[in-house]
């Protein structure tokens, strides 16, 4: 170098920091991308987004790479500062270009560029990608030579090394990226999409209509009874049983009932039970995920839920999971209460002790426990650990709860005031 100019060196110096800055920038570009942001734009065509991943499906190599051009630079860029450093101070000089150069490096070619990376990784990334495709090629040989000693030294440390392991997603990952999404996706499609990752954590239990809810027609009733619950029935299908629930005979569709009751002749209790359709059972403990594709694959639309012994615990529709992801089908699109809550003056509610802990919570955005009793007269019980005789006030779950009606062995309406604040 010394037939090279002062002036000439400190050109090229400044060079190989801008290259070192290159390959820094680069480096942080790369690893902070959003893979799956990046797939998106690699199927969508992005010829940037498609470099990038062609090259991240090697890290090791890329890496390998990056750091090969990166200390190269580096080491070339202290070789020239050294002799910068003897040309203009002496030997002195060389304690000041190794000070001088490491300040430069420090903040020009490491930390600038990386966090301009970090805050814009595709910009920074697809740039780079195309002068990086080329180095790849061209070192190919140094870069396999050198990740074949790394990679065998990382085998003797009893690491696996393996390039083919894609990223997955968890079920809790991927409700924090629909939280994260922000205005991105509109607030009630996140419910939504929250509500489809929250269906294999609850049960067909917890959205069942109970076995003391459920609406059927006993036939050994006599005709004009029968008759009578029928053309009043508010729901599409009903339930055939013998004197009681658990002896069912039948499901029946009320279309199908009234097409008789048209034809007069053929509208007797043995056409009725005919033309009733066969049961479809759900074991208890079966997760709404689970039983959702179930009724598609069975054509089913209704179920009835029966534990280990054979008893009917409840009935649950397909709709009552569709409610579940979509929220209660209503003629407003604003939320609404359940008919089960209603609210008071003071600030309180007055809510049926027959009412679904869930449909509490998720009405009046409460955190009672749901992991006991499904319904709030349940939850009180538990807590009390007897039968009440009388009205009383009793702290559940830092809510002041009072016990407003009585009926037979069960609480039939509550008032519960809101959370306590400490």
């Amino acid at each position: 170098m010394d037939d090279i100019s002062t002036g000439i060196l400190f050109a090229i110096l400044a060079g190989l920091i801008v290259i070192s800055g290159y390959f820094s920038g680069s480096e942080t570009g790369m690893m902070s991308l959003n893979r799956y942001r990046l797939k998106h734009l690699s199927k969508t065509g992005h010829k940037g987004a498609k470099r990038v991943e062609r090259l991240l499906n090697r890290p090791d190599r890329l890496i390998g790479l990056i750091l090969i051009g990166n200390n190269l630079v580096n080491i070339l860029a202290s070789a020239i500062a050294t002799v910068i450093g003897l040309r203009l101070y002496g030997d002195i000089g060389v304690a000041i270009a190794t000070g001088a150069l490491t300040l430069v490096i420090l903040v020009f070619a490491e930390v600038t560029p990386k966090t301009l990376a970090a805050l814009y990784p595709e910009r920074v990334s697809f740039m780079s990608s195309i002068l990086l495709t080329i180095l790849m090629k061209v070192l190919s040989p140094l870069v396999v030579l050198v990740n074949f000693i790394t990679n065998g030294f990382i085998r003797l440390l009893g690491i696996r090394v393996n390039h083919n392991d894609e990223d997955h997603l968890s079920s809790e990952e991927l409700r924090t990226v629909v939280n994260e999404a922000g205005s991105l996706i509109p607030r009630r499609h996140q419910d939504m999409l929250i509500s489809i990752l929250d269906l294999e954590h609850v049960t067909v239990n917890d959205i069942m209509i109970p076995r003391n809810e459920i609406t059927g027609i006993n036939i050994n009733d006599d005709w004009k009874s029968i008759v009578r619950q029928l053309t009043h029935s508010p729901h599409g299908r009903v339930v055939l049983y013998r004197d009681q629930i658990d002896e069912v005979v039948g499901m029946l569709r009320l279309r199908e009932s009234y097409r008789l009751m048209l034809e007069k002749n053929e509208f007797t209790k043995e056409t009725l039970l005919r033309s009733a359709d066969e049961v479809y059972f759900i074991p208890e403990g079966t997760p709404l995920n689970v039983q959702m594709l179930k009724f598609q694959r069975n054509k089913e639309r209704i179920g009835l839920i029966v534990d280990e012994y054979g008893d009917i615990n409840g009935l649950v529709t397909l709709e009552d999971i569709l409610e579940e992801i979509v929220g209660e089908f209503t003629t407003s699109m604003a939320p609404t209460l359940s008919d089960e809550i209603t609210p008071q003056g003071d600030g309180s509610f007055l809510i049926e002790g027959s009412a679904n802990i869930r449909d509490i919570n998720k009405g009046l955005k409460w955190n009672l426990p749901t992991d006991g009793p499904r319904t709030l007269n349940g939850l009180m019980l538990e807590y009390l650990e007897d039968i009440p005789e009388s009205h009383l006030s009793v702290q559940v779950a830092d809510h002041q709860m009072e016990i407003v009606e009585l009926e037979e062995n069960r609480i039939k309406m509550v008032k519960v005031f809101p959370k306590s604040k400490k």
